[in-house]
């Protein structure tokens, strides 16, 4: 069995805070405000899996409100949501990741965000594919009052 799943996180900048995006930090005048380090690649890819294996949310699994979270590495986060979901008997096939931002440019992260995600997987980079579009200056995104990602995760049932 074949199940799809979808997800979408964004946070606020901060400037002076470093940027990590899908596992790299980028070099970035303006990180993200959160909770943990803030990686909307991480966190929307992470509810993107626990969607696909219908295993609850990234809030669900690792609420703001655990001190346990505080500033916490969303890879490993996305690499403990994917051991629960591999207990309930799926294995991740592939994912397609959009990262929303006027800045900094993603494509020159792009193959470092998809290698340190299907290692975080036990995947390989060529499953996992991220790319950047801009919102062409308009909403709270164009406006540069955050960066958002959506993503789409295949799992299969094993």
């Amino acid at each position: 069995m074949t199940r799809t799943g979808i997800g979408y996180d964004s946070h606020r900048f901060a400037p002076g805070r470093r940027l990590v995006l899908g596992g790299v930090t980028i070099p970035h005048p303006e990180g993200l405000v959160g909770h943990s380090d803030a990686d909307v690649v991480a966190h929307a890819l992470t509810d993107a899996i626990l969607g696909a294996a219908g295993a609850g949310s990234i809030g669900a699994l690792f609420p703001d409100t655990d001190a346990r979270w505080k500033d916490a590495d969303s890879i490993a986060l996305l690499r403990e949501a994917y051991a629960t979901v591999r207990q309930r008997g799926f294995t991740f096939v592939q994912c397609d990741i959009t990262v929303i931002t006027e800045a900094p440019k993603i494509g020159p992260h792009a193959a470092a965000m998809a290698t340190c995600i299907a290692e975080a997987l036990g995947a390989s980079a060529a499953d996992v594919n991220v790319k950047g579009k801009t919102n062409e200056g308009m909403g709270f995104i164009g406006r540069r009052e955050c960066r958002a990602a959506i993503a789409v995760a295949t799992l299969e049932r094993r």
